[in-house]
């Protein structure tokens, strides 16, 4: 699941080449945090289309467990998935390679979108800030998060802070793809009502080489520690049902790249939602002509 911007369907050599840094990263981070077995199954299904470079192995096996928590490598990062009740800790994911929250660069300074004026918000398609005034383009969604605490008997969360990013409709990330540097749509923080829900307006994203659809985001304890990834709780990632996205990207104008890019991936192959994507999957209904509403429980350990 990634992408890349608003750029015309023919640009699909850019699409390509913005891919790979964050297929690079999934493995590298795979290789340094062990989970050899994995990284080959990936690279094995992956290998065979040419489309990777090698990679070499980081040291550690596969390791048995028992009880109520039980950990797996994806690419990425290392997922740790731990069920107390009737709430199981969403996992833990690769942020990326564009995450925008001031833990890397993109044309040479820092890229924080959390220190922006305007960032805590409901509807992110536009930009907010300074000179930014683009508009992303893509079929609406309305996207409703649900905050629980695992250590309290799945109980709300209020007053935690969630910050929400993904790509435009052909794949592009702002602040970081050709074409999109000095937009920041897409991205915004909203803190969770009394009964732990927040409600992000935005658009359906789009598929990009390697990855399934996707969104990506971080768990802050309050919109006032949400200035820098130094201070987030849990990063993660969403996904969305395949005949969903089937359905957007050959109906709706704009996600051309995605039908094809969509065929030659699965939850299987894919290097970050191949152990499972029970704790991530949203529940989605709506139409490409009056836009689509998804929504998701998200646990936590406090």
């Amino acid at each position: 699941m990634n992408a890349h911007h608003d750029a015309p369907a023919t640009d699909l050599h850019d699409d390509h080449d913005h891919a790979q840094p964050q297929l690079l990263h999934d493995l590298q981070t795979l290789a340094e945090r062990g989970g050899r077995r994995q990284m080959l199954r990936w690279l094995g299904a992956m290998g065979a289309a040419g489309a990777l470079p090698l990679v070499g192995c980081g040291g550690g096996g596969d390791t048995d467990n028992s009880g109520s928590s039980s950990s797996s490598s994806s690419s990425g990062s290392t997922t740790t998935t731990t069920t107390s009740g009737s709430c199981t800790v969403v996992p833990e994911e690769t942020q990326g390679p564009y995450p925008g929250d001031g833990s890397n660069t993109a044309n040479g300074s820092i890229a924080n979108a959390l220190t922006l004026s305007g960032i805590v918000r409901s509807n992110i398609t536009t930009s907010v800030g300074g000179t930014a005034t683009g508009t992303a383009a893509g079929v609406p969604l309305t996207l409703t998060i649900t905050l629980t605490n695992t250590n309290n008997s799945c109980a709300a969360l209020d007053g935690y802070a969630i910050y929400l990013w993904h790509c435009t409709r052909d794949g592009k990330y702002s602040m970081y793809s050709s074409g999109v540097t000095s937009e920041n749509y897409l991205r915004g923080v909203q803190e969770t009502d009394s009964s732990g829900q927040v409600v992000f307006e935005t658009i359906f994203p789009g598929c990009y080489s390697g990855r399934m659809p996707h969104i990506h985001f971080e768990i802050y304890r309050n919109a006032n520690t949400a200035t820098s990834y130094t201070n987030k709780l849990k990063t993660s990632q969403l996904a969305f049902p395949v005949a969903t996205c089937q359905t957007i990207y050959n109906n709706a104008s704009g996600y051309s790249a995605s039908i094809s890019n969509l065929a030659a991936i699965s939850f299987a192959t894919d290097g970050i939602f191949s152990d499972g994507v029970d704790q991530q999957l949203v529940t989605i209904s709506g139409n490409v002509t009056d836009g689509y509403d998804a929504s998701i429980t998200v646990s936590i350990s406090v």
